[in-house]
């Protein structure tokens, strides 16, 4: 094999030099080994080779798509389990079982031909049907005195996502893709309900099943934990109070309980032993929980033995109306007894040992979570970080599908219940109940549930007290780039209008997890976040071996210690997924322990370990929902990746999954990063004081703690798409945000089926370009083969008037070659309906007028009543014909001898006498169009659909919006002829010019890079990279200039195109990317002078759609007063309003004359026509009906 030499590497380079340059910040001094500190190491070159590696398995699309398969593979099969029996209470010897559970892969029936085939994504798309399996269950019931077995019931369908293990597009070939109508590079990770694309955005929480402690509105310190399982989900506050005592707050009570009697009830009777469990042998701990321990002694009754403590619970609980009116009430013991065991923390696993609970655990549990309370009203400092996002959990598909599956399944199975129930108290029965006849008859309730939801993005779960609006959107296909940076957009529940900094703020934690650039401005800021690019979201895992595997390793059982042993010198607790197993004597070699077995791969890659000196807790974490990304391990300051791994995963010998397998990266989640100390470069690894080579790097080194993991590759700890941009770290950071913002804005190319698609509105570009400075992001993500953007040549200098505030000067002959065209497709689609009364709409033939002339609205339609493909069409013609009939209910004549109110249902309308409306589709946009398709078909009730989709060819005018890659964005200020534009010396004009005073206030040096980078690029033959944190060096691109001939800094010397002499300085030069964006004047322009008026008021009606007015507002009627332009004043706000002719009463000042008469005043003397606005009289009168009675002072101005 021949020597592996980078095929990118950038001309000025020596051979082996690493991708990255580092920021030397002055150490070009510091040498080692006869080589600079900036030098790369050579344990690994190149490493960011291993990034293709892990997108392949990992990360962006895929942690959408695991969630989804774990939900479809193992979740739902876990809620069946869960509630798997159904009893009823009208016979005892009948129950139902459901065994299984399956989701098929989507199909749909061809009635014509009489079978199933399968349905690709790319048909629901054209004919607006869900691309949804079939859900089937087996089960096992009783049925009279026999035992009957059934499999494959359908009980509903579950919307599949793409790219998932039910999608007929998994495992396909791009050809095999191509041929389904699907583009290869569509990420998937999406639903199609009725058409139309929809993603479940990640969800930001809070975790579960972890204490929490914080400061309430009150100031008062409490613990709290989320308990989730599949069997319950509650929440359970741990409250120091204001007179020093420690209470528990918990749905299921009526009021907050003293925790001492919770322990009582939970066994533990002895005083002692509580304070031995909360506060070990801690003098301040027992001081401060002291007031509690006396409480339940000065109850009413006292509370001493455990009995009573539950008698006491037991009169506390709530009870539900459902519950209080069927009289199932237990007596107070059994029923507090099974809260604290079912309800109460119930993650925290309460063992049934001869009939009685054992609450060990539990009690243990409670504890701690008041220790924790007591330390934070110690020291108040240790309270939790609720922003620090390993407190926090990403929900994705899978988890809140699995939240609405689970609630709907559990009343679907009330409703089969209340169903055989009603069919078993029948008397008259002829033949035995089958059973199964209830479960496929309501179907329908999950299917609806799911679509509904989905559809609407309203997660409402009842059951779990979940409200929660706008979980799903339609996936924005804008561009590509658009569409890509949906999957990974996180969603915080957080209250947008408040103004708060603490969950908007950067945090350090997210460093490497969450992009620091893509975040929305305005109220949004911070609250909407973006996944990095190597961030992997955790799934759920089964914990059992893990329990296991903490026993082996030396963890000491929980229920055989006592509250001494707890908080022994040295111990700490051990903890797996906010379950206490129990203490460990030597928590530093039972962490290292378990890391080695997780690198040995026998613990799952995505279990996290981690201490806590603070708590002096361990903690084992396998739960789904935790943000974790990989790193290269570091072994005595060497990282263990060499370059022969590098070149193994390049050519496809080695997998990610391998290099994880092999002990070399392993994934580590935010928590356990804090536990770690992680290198930037290769130079930055330290061992003992010493970087590799043996040489003191830094006298501060000596203090640091030992490298122990080192970056795959700096650009990463960015997102998908602020990783477009070439040099971000050159740029001032708000315009890195402002880029994020635009390049999903961008008009580029979407998809490579974009041109079958029938969407409701796509921007295409019609000449798109790979950017000549690119970023090892844009490859990654396959932006170089769907691009959203132009190389223009810029010219940085002023020209006219016309390029102030930002405005750029275009080069009229790039426009007319065809620089900034881009395509608007428009659809425009009806549906053929069908009525009750057995009438239906029709599509009409073209309308004439009294002279047999075809109206010119309906001049371009075909004899089917539907627009030509290929027809040119004008502002106001009719797309599609359609009529439909004025009467759609069913007819009911009377009965003999009845009154109006009886009747007969008289069934069809005669078509004879059945008349139609028009109900046309009318292209109402501006600019002339081109009819681009025309599709028939029908959907999902079997109703013709008809679709034409209209193509509008824009070339670039004054007003539309163009931004470069950096968050420069202006509009097009003027369009001049080539001949008047400036040249250089090698005839070159440039496409745009753009204003120097751009640059000093924005700081955007890395639009300058850019320029000089491309420019070298282009001269040199090659792409430039501008990596952030690395890429092309600005030297090396000065050197390739100077050699061809051009100035080092990247200036030109300029002739002026109207004088013909040359300009009297030299202009910096050369190529750019510009973005075209979707802002455009023939979109946004808009004036009227007559048009419609509302109803209720007369005034002119608002909105470019509405053909509304232009408001003169508060600030503009201020401006007028200031200039004193009175007339123009009335003229504005009455006259070109809503100016009303209405008479007064001049006696007693009230509206409402009628010809010279008041009803008021019961005379006609003094009443008068005054001119006010239509709104003023109405005003006056909603004022009168609220009996506020406002008098007007009429004077004769003559």
């Amino acid at each position: 094999m021949p020597p592996y030499v980078p095929s990118d590497q950038p001309p000025g380079r020596g051979k082996g030099s690493s991708i990255f340059e580092m920021d030397t910040m002055g150490r070009d001094d510091l040498r080692y080994a006869g080589k600079k500190l900036t030098d790369p190491i050579s344990a690994a070159e190149d490493k960011w080779r291993l990034v293709p590696a892990f997108l392949q398995t990992k990360g962006l699309i895929k942690q959408h798509v695991d969630s989804f398969n774990y939900f479809i593979e193992t979740e739902m099969k876990q809620i069946l389990l869960a509630n798997a029996k159904v009893d009823s209470d009208v016979d005892p010897a009948f129950w139902l079982k459901f065994r299984d559970i399956r989701v098929k892969q989507p199909q749909a029936y061809d009635a014509r031909k009489g079978v199933a085939y399968e349905l690709t994504p790319h048909e629901c798309r054209l004919r607006d049907v869900t691309y949804a399996g079939t859900i089937l269950v087996d089960i096992e019931y009783v049925r009279g005195k026999q035992l009957v077995k059934k499999r494959g019931i359908e009980v509903g369908r579950m919307p599949i996502m793409l790219r998932s293990s039910r999608c007929c597009l998994t495992g396909k070939s791009p050809a095999d893709m191509v041929k389904a109508g699907e583009c290869p590079l569509d990420p998937g990770g999406y639903f199609i309900i009725r058409g139309t694309e929809k993603v479940i955005l990640i969800q930001e929480q809070l975790s579960k099943n972890r204490i929490i402690v914080e400061t309430d509105r009150l100031g008062l310190i409490n613990a709290s934990v989320t308990s989730s399982t599949h069997e319950k989900k509650s929440k359970t506050n741990i409250c120091y109070g204001k007179a020093g005592r420690v209470t528990m707050k918990h749905n299921s009570f009526t009021a907050d309980v003293p925790v001492v009697v919770v322990m009582k009830a939970m066994g533990i009777e002895s005083d002692r032993e509580i304070a031995e469990l909360i506060c070990g042998n801690d003098e301040k701990f027992l001081e401060l929980f002291s007031p509690s321990l006396e409480e339940s002694s000065m109850l009413d009754p006292p509370v001493y033995t455990q009995r009573q403590a539950l008698d006491w619970l037991g009169r506390k609980v709530k009870v539900t109306a459902m519950r209080s009116r069927i009289g199932m009430r237990k007596d107070y013991v059994e029923e507090a007894r099974d809260l604290l065991a079912t309800t109460v923390l119930a993650h925290v696993p309460v063992d049934d040992i001869n009939g009685q609970w054992n609450y060990r655990p539990k009690s243990v549990y409670v504890a701690l979570m008041v220790r924790r309370t007591l330390q934070a009203v110690k020291d108040g400092g240790i309270v939790d970080d609720r922003d620090f996002v390993g407190n926090k959990r990403l929900e994705l598909a899978g988890q809140l599908l699995s939240l609405l599956f689970e609630d709907l399944f559990k009343s679907w199975q009330a409703n089969i219940k209340r169903a055989i129930d009603t069919q078993l108290k029948r008397s008259n029965r002829t033949s035995q109940y089958d059973a199964a006849t209830a479960v496929a008859q309501t179907s329908r309730f999950i299917t609806d549930g799911l679509f509904r939801s989905i559809s609407s993005g309203n997660w409402n779960v009842k059951r779990f007290k979940m409200e929660r609006a706008g979980v799903t959107q339609v996936l924005s296909r804008l561009s590509y780039v658009s569409a890509l940076g949906m999957m990974t957009r996180i969603s915080s529940q957080f209250e947008k209008t408040r103004k708060v900094s603490g969950p908007r703020a950067l945090q350090t934690s997210q460093f490497g997890v969450i992009c620091p650039s893509d975040t929305p401005e305005g109220e949004a800021c911070g609250l909407i976040k973006n996944l990095a690019l190597m961030t992997h979201i955790t799934t759920d895992s089964d914990d059992s071996s893990m329990r296991r595997l903490a026993f082996i390793l030396g963890v000491e059982d929980i229920n055989v210690l006592t509250g001494l042993d707890l908080y022994e010198e040295g111990t700490y607790l051990v903890f797996l997924n906010g379950v206490i197993l129990g203490v460990h004597r030597k928590p530093e070699k039972f962490v290292n322990d378990f890391r080695a077995l997780r690198r040995a791969g026998r613990v799952g890659p995505f279990v996290s370990v981690y201490r806590t000196s603070t708590q002096r807790t361990v903690n084992i974490s396998s739960d789904g929902g935790r943000v974790c990304r990989p790193l290269i391990i570091v072994n005595k300051g060497k990282s263990m990746v060499t370059d022969q791994d590098v070149k193994d995963a390049i050519h496809g010998i080695k997998t990610f999954e391998d290099l994880i397998q092999e002990g070399k990266i392993e994934y580590l989640d935010v928590n356990e990063e804090t536990d770690t100390d992680i290198a930037m470069y290769d130079a930055d690894l330290n061992y003992n004081g010493k970087v590799p080579f043996g040489a003191i790097a830094d006298p501060s080194a000596l203090d640091r703690p030992n490298s122990t993991h080192l970056e795959i590759a700096p650009f990463t700890v960015l997102g998908a798409v602020a990783g477009l941009i070439p040099y971000p770290h050159h740029n001032q950071s708000p315009r890195n945000t402002y880029q994020c913002a635009m390049g999903k804005q961008a008009i580029g190319a979407i998809a490579y089926n974009q041109l079958t698609r029938i969407d409701t509105l796509l921007y295409l570009m019609v000449y798109p370009q790979q950017p000549m400075v690119r970023t090892r992001t844009i490859e990654l993500i396959g932006y170089d083969k769907l691009p959203a953007g132009q190389n223009a040549t810029v010219a940085v200098m002023s020209y006219s008037g016309y390029d102030i505030e930002d405005a750029l000067v275009l080069n009229k002959a790039s426009v007319d070659r065809g620089f900034g065209r881009c395509q608007v497709m428009r659809k425009f689609s009806t549906m053929i309906k069908s009525y009750p009364n057995q009438t239906y709409d029709r599509l009409a033939d073209r309308a004439e007028d009294a002279y047999g002339q075809v109206l010119e609205k309906y001049d371009i339609l075909d004899d089917d009543g539907i627009v030509a493909v290929g027809e040119r069409i004008k502002t106001g013609q009719v797309v599609i014909n359609k009529q439909s009939p004025t009467e759609t209910s069913p007819r009911v004549a009377p009965m003999a001898g009845a009154d109006d109110a009886g009747g007969q249902f008289m069934g069809a309308t005669d078509p004879a006498t059945i008349s139609y409306k028009a109900s046309p589709t009318t292209f109402k946009y501006d600019g002339d169009a081109v009819i681009d398709q025309v599709l028939l078909t029908t959907n999902e009730e079997d109703q013709t659909l008809v679709k034409a989709l209209i193509r509008q060819t824009r070339r670039p005018e004054l007003g539309d919006k163009f931004s470069s890659r950096h968050g420069q964005k202006g509009v097009c200020g003027i369009i001049v002829q080539q001949e008047d534009m400036p040249f250089a010396d090698t005839g070159v004009v440039p496409d745009i010019i753009m204003n120097p005073h751009g640059f000093p206030s924005r700081m955007t040096v890395g639009k300058m890079i850019e320029l000089l980078a491309g420019k070298a690029g282009v001269l040199a033959g090659q792409l430039q990279y501008g990596t952030a944190f690395g890429g092309s060096k600005v030297e090396d691109m000065s050197n390739i200039l100077i050699s061809n001939g051009f100035s080092y800094s990247g200036k030109d010397y300029v002739t002026s195109g109207i004088t013909g002499e040359p300009l009297q300085a030299y202009i910096f030069f050369g190529p750019v990317y510009y973005q075209k964006l979707k802002h455009m004047v023939l979109d946004k322009m808009h004036a009227r002078s007559r048009g419609p008026r509302a109803v209720l008021t007369r005034q002119p009606t608002e909105g470019r759609s509405r053909d509304g007015g232009l408001r003169v507002g508060e600030m503009e009627r201020d401006c007028l007063i200031g200039h004193g332009t009175a007339a123009l004043l009335m003229e504005r706000l009455l006259y070109a309003s809503d100016a009303y002719d209405c008479e007064m009463c001049g006696e007693c000042g009230l509206v409402g004359a009628w010809h010279g008469f008041c009803n008021y005043c019961k005379s006609r003397k003094g009443v008068v026509k005054v001119k006010i606005p239509y709104a003023c009289k109405l005003l006056f009168q909603e004022l009168m009906s609220m009996n506020v009675v406002p008098r007007v002072k009429v004077k004769d101005l003559e």
